[in-house]
Parts: C-alpha cells; sequence; structure tokens
C-alpha cells in the first residue's frame, strides 16, 4: 500500500507544484490583497469541514442505538482529526473550529464575509446549493470548486473522500505565501494576527499529525483494491484542477484591481499635466 501511496504522490507531484508556486501568492501584495484571497479561500475552509463530517458519519457510527461500524482504525484516525479540525483553540484559547477562527481572521482584518455568510444561512434554510450559491454572488471559481468537493461527497464513497481530504487539502500552503503573511503582519499586526495565527495552526497541525492520520485512514481504506487506487488517482488529480482554478479566480480579481489601479494612477497624471 505504500507504494501507491508513493505512485500518487508522484503522479500528482506537477500539479502540486503548480500550486505551490502559483502566480496568485506574488500578486498578494498588501492587506487588501490578503482580503480577496480569504473571501475566495474561505469555501474551501468551509467545505473541507463538510468532507470531514462526512468522512466521521462513514466510517463511525453517528446514530442512536449505536453500534460497531467499519475498521477501528479508520475510527481512531477520523474521530482524531475531527478533534482537531472541530474544536481547536483561537489566539485566546478559546474553542473554535478552523472554519469560525477563519471568520474571525476575516472579520479582524475587514474581509468581506458576507457572501459566505449569506451561503450558509441560505443553504442552512433551504438546503439548496444552487439558490444559495446565487443569493450570495458567490464567485464561479468557488462555487465549482465547492461543487466538486460535494460531488465526490455525494459519490458514498469513503476511499475517495478519504483521498481528496487527504491529497487534495494537506501540504500546500508554500513558504512564499508564509513570508508575505510575516511581512503585512509587521504592518498590520492588529488586523492580521488572526489569520496569521490560523496559518500556523494550520500547518502545526493539519501539515503535519493530521496529513500522517489521513494518509493511514485512506490506506486503510483502499487495502489491495486496485479500483480503488485508480479512482483515487483519477479525483485526486480533479481535487488539485480545481484547487488551481481557485487560485486562478483570486488571480484573475486581483489582477483586475492592479490593473484599475494603474490605469486611475495615470489618468491622474494625466489630468495634472
Amino acid at each position: 500500500m505504500k507504494s501507491q501511496i508513493d505512485k500518487i504522490k508522484k503522479t500528482i507531484e506537477p500539479l502540486r507544484q503548480e500550486i505551490i508556486n502559483h502566480k496568485v501568492y506574488s500578486a498578494i501584495k498588501n492587506i487588501d490583497d490578503l482580503k480577496v484571497f480569504m473571501q475566495f479561500h474561505v469555501y474551501a475552509v468551509w467545505d473541507f469541514m463538510s468532507l470531514l463530517k462526512t468522512l466521521q458519519s462513514n466510517l463511525t457510527c453517528t446514530s442512536i442505538p449505536w453500534f460497531p461500524k467499519g475498521d477501528a482504525d479508520s475510527r481512531y484516525l477520523i474521530n482524531e482529526i475531527v478533534v482537531g479540525e472541530e474544536s481547536d483553540i483561537d489566539i485566546d484559547g478559546v474553542r473554535k473550529s478552523h472554519f469560525e477562527l477563519y471568520l474571525d481572521a476575516m472579520k479582524q482584518c475587514g474581509a468581506d464575509s458576507s457572501k459566505i455568510e449569506v451561503f450558509i444561512d441560505e443553504l442552512k434554510n433551504t438546503g439548496d446549493f444552487n439558490s444559495a450559491f446565487l443569493s450570495s454572488e458567490t464567485p464561479k471559481e468557488a462555487k465549482e470548486f465547492v461543487d466538486f468537493t460535494f460531488k465526490i461527497i455525494g459519490s458514498r464513497k469513503d476511499y475517495l473522500q478519504s483521498a481528496i481530504f487527504t491529497f487534495g487539502r494537506e501540504d500546500l500552503i508554500p513558504d512564499m505565501f508564509i513570508s508575505i503573511i510575516n511581512e503585512i503582519h509587521k504592518n498590520f499586526p492588529n488586523e492580521i494576527s488572526i489569520f496569521k495565527y490560523y496559518i500556523e495552526r494550520h500547518i502545526e497541525v493539519d501539515g503535519d499529525y493530521h496529513s500522517h492520520l489521513a494518509l493511514q485512514m485512506t490506506s486503510n481504506l483502499c487495502k489491495d483494491n486496485e479500483q480503488f487506487w485508480q479512482e483515487v488517482e483519477e479525483s485526486v488529480i480533479n481535487s488539485l484542477k480545481h484547487r488551481i482554478e481557485l487560485w486562478n479566480g483570486v488571480y484573475r480579481i486581483l489582477n483586475e484591481r492592479a490593473t484599475t489601479t494603474d490605469v486611475t494612477q495615470k489618468d491622474y497624471q494625466y489630468s495634472r499635466g
């Protein structure tokens, strides 16, 4: 099974490098650019939680009366990850999910959280994704990212859910982005301290300990089933392509803003003669 994991890692490495070296990171030059990034990224943070809870539901008994369900090792692995993601501690030591922590970070720096909040409220009230996307004016790339995640959730294949959870989300924060956040934090310590903390927690928990647990969980679910591993590889590739498109969406907005600013400055200089 280790050979299957290694094979997938080798196959997806070009896509991982494309994400890690994406031009969006160099386009984030100030706190206003970071706000745009967060307004897209928050959708990935939210649907990650939905993927996580789907896995918990599929791999453990969450109904009453309780009965043993599935493999005890897989139960342990997913429950361990859920504890860290759904009830971590924030910068003040208060218990929160990583999604709630992210919303706090958005509000602290002044990023517009209205779209994701309208989306969640509408989805909670109607259960209708299309209505929620429309009423919240969710960006196209974020919509397609969430749609793909829920397509995998709807497949009812726990090994695919585990795979995109494992390979589609882990270890994708480049050093460049961390350096940018640290630089912005120097100038705006009171505006992005929560986001900086979120990134540090993500690296500490998700990118290390949880990633090892998730790899083991995927191996346990696929075992030596060749068809499962083939489906896993295809789904992981698609997952990473959707992440690239999400970052393309952020870059598109940042590029449009930069172009508009440049034109405005040139018009101002021209008007002054």
